[in-house]
């Protein structure tokens, strides 16, 4: 049986994992189908005056805010904003720091040194409040743009853990027969790559908890995305002052961050778990 049917079966029986697993599934097709599924447009102020901080009821699910904006629409929306950094600054930061780390296990232990210095001196680095001078000095972040500098700013880790694991690898007994065939510096790279894949997969999805985390952090700053763009973050930031005349404005939006980064984690601790025998045993 190869690795990873023994991998997924050791997830499937992870009750955590598949918890999580299904959770997240749920969450990101509430997000893409957030079209279908808000009863309104979450710009849309109808009546600021009359439908101002409306208690959840049939008109309003999860009631309306202080601009009389759905509540329910926006969480499913800002869903988008949040999911959209989450994976997408995950994925680009497990690429590069995959990346680093695999050339850096297979390179001469001079350009080794010199790649794992460099990483060294950005790990040094505070990575929050070197986003807060960023984004403070750059009004109106596009987007695209919070995705380029979280992810810029989060694949140090990941490239160690994968230099580390590559080599831990180099010196197996299949990269020694490998050689022996007759196999360069990119055909061990082609054996390397699969066992690999496992610690970038690891890596990408519990970072994706965590950049969501971040990325709602700065919005409640009011950094980041800015509004009336909906995200968790500057909703929550929205209804800060209304914690008691209107609850329902922070509490939906912070449960859905709450579940969200949750179910990732979970999925991200089974599929770790999973994909290292000697954590099964």
């Amino acid at each position: 049986m190869s690795p990873w049917r023994l991998a997924w079966r050791r997830l499937r029986v992870n009750r955590a994992a598949v918890a999580g697993g299904v959770l997240a599934g749920l969450i990101a097709l509430a997000t893409i189908a957030a079209p279908l599924l808000a009863p309104a447009d979450p710009l849309a102020q109808p009546d600021p005056v009359g439908l101002q901080n409306l208690p959840p009821g049939a008109g309003h699910l999860l009631g309306t805010d202080g601009f009389s904006r759905d509540v329910l629409s926006r969480t499913l929306y800002g869903a988008r904003v949040s999911l959209a950094v989450g994976l997408l600054a995950a994925l680009l930061a497990v690429l590069v720091g995959g990346g680093v780390g695999f050339a850096a296990g297979l390179s001469r232990p001079a350009v080794d040194r010199l790649l794992m210095r460099g990483v060294d001196v950005a790990l040094a680095l505070p990575r929050v409040f070197l986003l807060l001078a960023v984004f403070a000095l750059w009004e109106g972040v596009p987007l695209a743009a919070v995705i380029l500098l979280i992810a810029g700013t989060g694949w140090f880790e990941s490239s160690r853990l994968v230099r580390a694991h590559v080599r831990s690898l180099r010196d197996s007994d299949f990269v020694a027969a490998a050689r022996a065939l007759g196999a360069g510096r990119a055909g061990v790279a082609r054996h390397l790559l699969p066992h690999v894949g496992a610690t970038l997969i690891v890596c990408a999805t519990l970072d994706i908890g965590n950049i969501i985390l971040l990325e709602a952090g700065l919005s409640y700053l009011g950094l980041g995305v800015q509004p009336p763009t909906p995200t968790w973050g500057n909703m929550i930031l929205e209804g800060k002052d209304l914690l008691f005349a209107a609850p329902w404005i922070a509490l939906a939006p912070g449960l859905a961050l709450l579940f969200t980064v949750v179910a990732f984690n979970l999925l991200g601790d089974g599929l770790r778990d999973a994909l290292d025998p000697r954590r099964a045993r």
